[in-house]
């Protein structure tokens, strides 16, 4: 069998509701290795919040920041920071009308207000790392930003998209979108890894399940989404699995014929 590359998004799609990778999930990824393929991983967290994920499963490749910190075999082989101006103005329109930002490098985290409650709900229900993100609006400042979390409505957010083209605002829940440069996708991400592997369309897969997957669903031909999945993610899809509570991972791999 030839070597193909298989892309896991990590939340609603490799871990469960309790953010643990289900043992079908390990058993299957450790099956794809045996075969000789990489298993990779496709996510919007920051490399520092998924840590634990790659070392219980023994991954180093990686596209993380929804595209914008890509990594090969532990190495960092391309970045791509949000534009200092653009996220100056972003964020001081943002601290005006009492929009909540995160802020987010390759090691922290910082926000632009304190212990806001929209933070706490969209944010802390997702991870417990936004205890680590103490206030600081001027952290841009110092160093490169590779994502922020914009939480504000999707009707507020229509000021922002209007004001800023060189950003990407993709909404991750009602209340909250990511920030990224323009362009900037995990799809862009993957094709820095498959192209400097040489590995081509017909032997790449991804899984996903969120807006934040869609663009690499639809470009990637071999793309499975989450029985859990929004409906519009399911419709860009080549196969449908069960969900992520329901050994979704090892079914779609099935399905996609790499089991």
């Amino acid at each position: 069998m030839e070597q193909s590359i298989i892309f896991f998004d990590i939340d609603g799609t490799l871990v469960d509701e309790q953010k643990n990778v289900p043992q079908s999930a390990k058993d299957a990824i450790l099956e794809l290795k045996k075969q000789g393929h990489i298993v990779a991983i496709a996510t919007g967290r920051p490399q520092f919040m998924f840590k634990e994920i790659r070392e219980e499963l023994g991954i180093d490749t990686y596209v993380s920041y929804s595209g914008q910190y890509v990594v090969l075999n532990g190495q960092v082989i391309y970045t791509n920071p949000i534009n200092k101006s653009s996220l100056e103005q972003m964020t001081e329109i943002a601290i005006k009308h009492n929009h909540p930002v995160i802020l987010i490098d390759d090691e922290e985290m910082k926000a632009t207000v304190p212990n806001d409650e929209f933070v706490a709900q969209g944010f802390g229900m997702l991870f417990n790392y936004i205890s680590l993100a103490t206030p600081d609006p001027d952290f841009y400042k110092t160093g490169f930003v590779y994502q922020a979390s914009l939480f504000c409505n999707e009707e507020d957010q229509k000021l922002y998209d209007a004001v800023f083209p060189a950003l990407s605002f993709i909404r991750w829940s009602p209340i909250s979108a990511d920030v990224l440069p323009a362009g900037g996708s995990k799809l862009e991400g993957i094709r820095k890894i498959t192209d400097k592997l040489g590995i081509p369309p017909e032997r790449q897969y991804a899984f996903g399940d969120a807006l934040n997957d869609m663009e690499m669903l639809s470009g990637i031909p071999n793309s499975v989404a989450m029985g859990n999945g929004l409906p519009e993610v399911k419709a860009v899809a080549k196969w449908v699995t069960k969900t992520n509570e329901d050994d979704g991972i090892a079914y779609g791999l099935k399905l996609a014929g790499l089991l």
